[in-house]
């Protein structure tokens, strides 16, 4: 893997990086089909070299994840899925990914312990941490780890409320046309070999001593567990809880 640096103080781009096994900090563009670039924008990550203009890069600060994390009030499905309570929750995200229901929670007041098994995704999501920790004062309230998210789990002895489980649902060729980001973060888990394990996350979590689990999953999937105690329903999404 290689980083190819256009800015030149990149200090805190190597605290912010994954632990990996092989990484080579270059001047020039690698010969590489992927690598990442480190530049004004932070880090980006090319997946393909021959379209380099399609990088995956995080910004909190700016576009859809802003507008959200702004109106988090009226993210009312969220809520109702946290249930009503007037304390500060801690929140174990077990799919981590780009943040994005993190932030919310995060924006509602809660403690969030976010989990990311892509050493990619994690590094991304880090810098992109990094360069919005001081205009987003809540992310003091966030706690990010690179590791499988069930070890990470078994090794955390905190009392968490809730448990958030959100894996990649089956995404149908026409969105993915439209989604530059799940293109990207489907080609990173194939590149890092991260598939899912025989055992879904929701039996494995199903089976410790939680508080609550909350299951986000297309509307339209069929119910496989039995022991739901209630769901919420969106228009494309909907949130099964158990108690």
């Amino acid at each position: 893997m290689y980083i190819y640096i256009v800015e030149k103080n990149n200090f805190l781009l190597k605290e912010n990086l994954a632990n990996f096994s092989e990484l080579e900090f270059v001047n020039e563009i690698p010969n590489s089909n992927y690598y990442f670039v480190y530049d004004t924008d932070g880090l980006s990550f090319i997946k393909d070299s021959t379209h380099p203009k399609e990088a995956l890069n995080l910004d909190f600060l700016t576009g859809a994840v802003d507008w959200r994390m702004k109106r988090a009030s009226h993210e009312g499905n969220i809520k109702k899925a946290l249930g009503k309570s007037d304390k500060q929750l801690l929140i174990f995200d077990s799919t981590a990914g780009l943040l994005t229901d993190t932030l919310i929670f995060l924006s509602l007041g809660h403690k969030v312990v976010a989990v990311e098994q892509s050493k990619i995704l994690y590094s991304l999501v880090k810098d992109a941490v990094s360069r919005a920790e001081k205009k987003i004062p809540e992310l003091k309230n966030l706690i990010l780890i690179n590791d499988n998210s069930i070890n990470a789990y078994k090794s955390i002895s905190k009392d968490f409320d809730a448990i958030y489980i959100d894996p990649m649902f089956p995404i149908s060729k026409k969105y993915i046309k439209k989604s530059g980001k799940i293109e990207s973060i489907k080609k990173i888990l194939e590149l890092e070999n991260l598939k899912e394990d025989s055992q879904p996350l929701i039996e494995i979590f199903l089976d410790t001593n939680y508080k609550k689990i909350i299951f986000k999953r297309p509307l339209k999937q069929r119910n496989i567990y039995s022991n739901i105690n209630y769901q919420v329903f969106g228009k494309t999404t909907r949130f099964d809880i158990f108690l």
